[in-house]
Parts: structure tokens; C-alpha cells; sequence
């Protein structure tokens, strides 16, 4: 968007500077691949190209089905769309404030456009916060939901800003999920662990200069590492906040 709402607008970028980068993407040599065929390599089951990337897209705004999939469609660049169900769905609520949202009926056209969808929950709480009811919750009913709508299995779960633990991994694992992909602000590796796999953020300060050092595969540690003192602090922080405020946006 050109003039997204300000909560969000650093973690947006200009259709000029999508654009930019997708161009970079097609430079680079790099194969745009789906989360599920990452889960297939990870899993043993087919091989992936020999420098593949991933393209995702978090919680469903009004862009998403239109300029978003259409620009990735017209270049031939398949993605993955994780979808907040609440914030989507005919009388959903969720804790995302404010945006413009795409509706669940157009989840349909963006598989039309060559985008995986999967689930971003149901109304983007920090889930390592969660008791175990609120949480199989946020993973089971948002994957039935979409799964009513695509009328097939959701198999891949993106955890709201990426907020996990051992618990919600272990969860999302018995929920059905074959993958659950985080932050980590890393590069991912056929190393990575499946129920938490490595992102990179793309904010409004990258330059195209950023995008094209990480698709060389430089200026991101690479995951897997184990979280560090800062994280695990940060983690029992907002548990103690959850606890006298309830559940919490993720962002």
C-alpha cells in the first residue's frame, strides 16, 4: 500500500518498491517455491530446487487478493498467504485494530493465483501467552474455517509475529499442522526445525540492497539456534502481562 494505516505501516512496502523487489527476486536466479513444498523436503518426500525461496504473506488485507497476488501471478511467482480467520470471516473478531481486510470468500482466488493459504489464527494473539484451551482454540478453528472455505486440508500454521514455545509447537503439531513457520529474523536451512522455521521481516526501511544480500544468503544468521536470554525473558514478560490483562495482540 501507498498509505497503509500507521500500526501497520512498517511492515508494508510501496507497490513501486514490491515491485523492486520481486525484480530482484527474478535477478537473483532464485525458485519461488510453497510452504508445502518446503514441508516435502523437510519431511523427505521430493527434493527442493537448488536455491529456492519463500514468499509469505501474514493476515488477509485488502491488497492481498488484488494488486498483491496479481503483480506475484503476472511474474509467475508462487507464494503462501497466512490467513487471521477472525478478522476475515462474516462476524469474526479479532484483536488485529483497524485495516482494510480481504473477505475469506476471496480466499478461493488467491489459490486461483498461485498462492498457498494457511493459517494465521483466528484473532493474532501472542500464543505463547495462552492457556492450552484458548490456544487449541486459535489453531483448530482457524484451520477449520479455511478448510470449510477452500473445501481441502490447511496444513501450515504461521504463528502471529511469530510469538512460540515448546508448548504451542507441541500443539500445533496435534492440531495438524505439518508446518508452523515463526520470525527469527534469520535465514532458514535444511536444518530448520518444521514447527518453527525461519522468516525474515520485510519492513518499510529495507532497501532493495537488504533483499538482495538475503537472496545471496548473507546479512541474517541462520536458523536453527536456540533462543537466546533476551527472548526468553521478553516471553515470561508478556505471560506475566497476559495474566492480568488477557490475551494480547501480536504485534
Amino acid at each position: 500500500m501507498d498509505d497503509p494505516p500507521s500500526w501497520i505501516a512498517e511492515f508494508t512496502v510501496t507497490p513501486k518498491e514490491f515491485a523492486a523487489h520481486l525484480d530482484a527476486i527474478a535477478d537473483s536466479g532464485l525458485t519461488p517455491v510453497t510452504i508445502s513444498a518446503l514441508a516435502d523436503h523437510l519431511a523427505g518426500r521430493a527434493p527442493l530446487p537448488a536455491r529456492p525461496v519463500l514468499l509469505t504473506f501474514d493476515d488477509g488485507f485488502a491488497d492481498l487478493p488484488g494488486p498483491t497476488a496479481e503483480t506475484l501471478a503476472g511474474r509467475g511467482m508462487p507464494a503462501t498467504a497466512y490467513l487471521t480467520t477472525g478478522a476475515i470471516a462474516p462476524g469474526g473478531r479479532s484483536l488485529l485494530p483497524p485495516a482494510p481486510m480481504m473477505t475469506l470468500a476471496r480466499a478461493a482466488d488467491l489459490e486461483s493465483a498461485g498462492m498457498e493459504i494457511g493459517s494465521h489464527t483466528v484473532t493474532h494473539a501472542q500464543l505463547d501467552t495462552l492457556s492450552a484451551r484458548d490456544l487449541a482454540y486459535e489453531l483448530r478453528d482457524s484451520k477449520a474455517v479455511l478448510e470449510d472455505a477452500l473445501g481441502h486440508p490447511v496444513r501450515h500454521l504461521a504463528y502471529p509475529h511469530g510469538y512460540n514455545s515448546a508448548k504451542v509447537r507441541s500443539l500445533s503439531a496435534r492440531a495438524g499442522y505439518e508446518t508452523a513457520t515463526a520470525v527469527r529474523h534469520a535465514l532458514s536451512s535444511d536444518r530448520d526445525e518444521r514447527y518453527r522455521i525461519a522468516r525474515l521481516i520485510v519492513r518499510r526501511s529495507h532497501t532493495v540492497a537488504d533483499v538482495r544480500a538475503w537472496l545471496a544468503g548473507e546479512g541474517a544468521r541462520i536458523a536453527p539456534y536456540r533462543d537466546g536470554p533476551k527472548t526468553v525473558a521478553w516471553r515470561w514478560y508478556r505471560r506475566g502481562r497476559a495474566m492480568l490483562r488477557g490475551p494480547e495482540f501480536a504485534g
